[in-house]
């Protein structure tokens, strides 16, 4: 990447009110963030191969659920609903488990194997970064 593109999302960053944001390109992660007392500096950190997008990470009995983009984490559909899962709860693969608000969009973020909560890492209307453990299933 270089300085024009950094450059380029560093203002996006900035006109959009973001504090950090994380972009693949090439195999290769960069993160942005934004620092300092009014969050005006940039500080961009060249990380190593990134991980794919909602990869699961496997731990011995366990599957890492990450969230796949920068967000908001919403543990039901709607403010009054109960929630997708609890601790607990049985989930098939394809199951919705959340939802991360990005930009106005709602992405469902789905089980990639059958399996039950174990642990639910992340609570209700919080920001999520990229990568952010969502939940542990155990298999």
């Amino acid at each position: 990447m270089n300085e024009t593109d950094i450059r380029k999302y560093a203002s996006l960053m900035q006109e959009l009110g973001l504090t950090g944001l994380e972009i693949t390109e090439n195999n290769k992660a960069v993160r942005l963030e934004r620092t300092g007392p009014a969050a005006k500096q940039v500080v961009a950190v060249e990380a190593g191969p990134a991980p794919a997008a909602g990869e699961k990470q496997e731990s011995g009995d366990y599957i890492s659920v990450t969230s796949p983009l920068v967000g908001v984490f919403y543990a039901a559909p709607a403010e009054d609903a109960a929630p997708y899962v609890s601790i607990g709860d049985r989930v098939k693969k394809g199951q919705t488990l959340c939802i991360v608000e990005a930009m106005k969009l709602m992405n469902e973020i789905t089980a990639e194997e059958d399996g039950v909560i174990a642990e639910i890492c992340a609570t209700n209307n919080q920001v999520v970064e990229f990568g952010t453990e969502l939940f542990r299933i155990k298999r």
